[in-house]
């Protein structure tokens, strides 16, 4: 049984399509079907069946399916043995991270790495996903640096290995001449009436709003809804419109302050996420652990002794 048709089948259990796994593994989809009539002549299986105009995986193929991840895992549990008695942890290790995130975390990994383990090489991706997407793309890379406003886990991340780096504090950005500036602290009746930078409906922040309507009783006008935070760090202090943004990875900007949000949930836990059998690599584990040192550092250094011990927390598979 050839472990390659197996992550063949995860991956299209998991993306649907022929043309979405091609997409993704950067190959043609002849290829991709190519590869998947040579594990059925291998196997001697039906793998997949016609649906509509598409494809799904029979019984069998989803029972490969779900043990790829199983195989893999022991696969890599091996290399870790083989690594860790070759010496100092080795390799490349991919990382995809929301940029917000990955701006405060990555500078402090990369140096931690380069002083300790010089053998581990990074390669670096950043997206801006809602946040049930970020489990998806660990398909794509070896640790997703996800967050989330509901829980240390981001939504569709179960099963996977978790790790929280860091808990953050989201505050209300307010202009230098707005009104609110000089408040301690802000709770959602302060906000009644007030015009907003918000993000795109489903992305994390956008819960904090809607937790504040659902306080006051009334909906609050969001202005332009904007993905990225240096260009909403950009245009607060030009107007008078607020904005949420995260407490210590948002830079000091003149014409804005940073005022803490009390009277609902605003804070995101910043977490680390991989598939289990990648986990179980000793440069996976060892770049994870350097992600959480410096979480750690990033919390102590602003005072926010909520954030200042992110705990471990592993899916039932990482931790058997």
């Amino acid at each position: 049984m050839d472990v390659r048709h197996l992550e063949l089948l995860r991956e299209l259990a998991v993306r649907g399509t022929l043309a979405a796994v091609a997409e993704a593994t950067f190959r043609t989809p002849s290829a991709v079907s190519q590869q998947l009539r040579t594990a059925e002549r291998e196997l001697g299986l039906a793998l997949v069946e016609p649906v509509g105009r598409g494809l799904r995986l029979t019984a069998e193929g989803q029972l490969l399916a779900e043990s790829a991840e199983e195989v893999t895992e022991v696969i890599a549990r091996v290399r870790a043995r083989l690594d860790a008695a070759r010496g100092e942890p080795r390799g490349r290790v991919s990382i995809g991270t929301l940029p917000s995130a990955g701006a405060a975390l990555l500078p402090g990994t990369v140096r931690l790495l380069r002083e300790r383990t010089p053998g581990i090489e990074l390669v670096l991706d950043d997206f801006d996903l809602a946040e049930a997407d970020y489990a998806t793309r660990t398909l794509d890379v070896d640790v997703v640096i996800a967050h989330s406003l509901t829980g240390d886990v981001p939504a569709g991340a179960e099963g996977l290995a978790t790790r929280v780096l860091v808990r953050e504090p989201i505050d209300v950005a307010v202009p230098a001449t707005h009104p609110l500036v000089g408040r301690s602290a802000l709770r959602p009746r302060d906000l009644a009436g007030t015009r907003w930078i918000g993000v795109p409906t489903g992305y994390p922040f956008d819960s904090i709003l809607v937790a504040v309507e659902a306080e006051l009783g009334e909906p609050l006008e969001r202005r332009v809804r904007l993905r990225d935070n240096r260009l909403i760090e950009s245009l607060v202090p030009t107007g008078t419109d607020l904005a949420l943004l995260p407490r210590f990875t948002t830079p000091a900007v003149e014409g804005m302050r940073l005022v803490p949000l009390e009277g609902v949930r605003a804070r995101r836990s910043i977490t680390a996420l991989s598939r289990t059998d990648r986990a179980a690599r000793q440069a996976v584990r060892t770049v994870v652990e350097a992600l959480v040192e410096t979480g750690a550092g990033l919390a102590q250094r602003s005072g926010t002794s909520d954030a200042a011990a992110p705990a471990p927390t592993e899916s039932r598979s990482a931790a058997d």
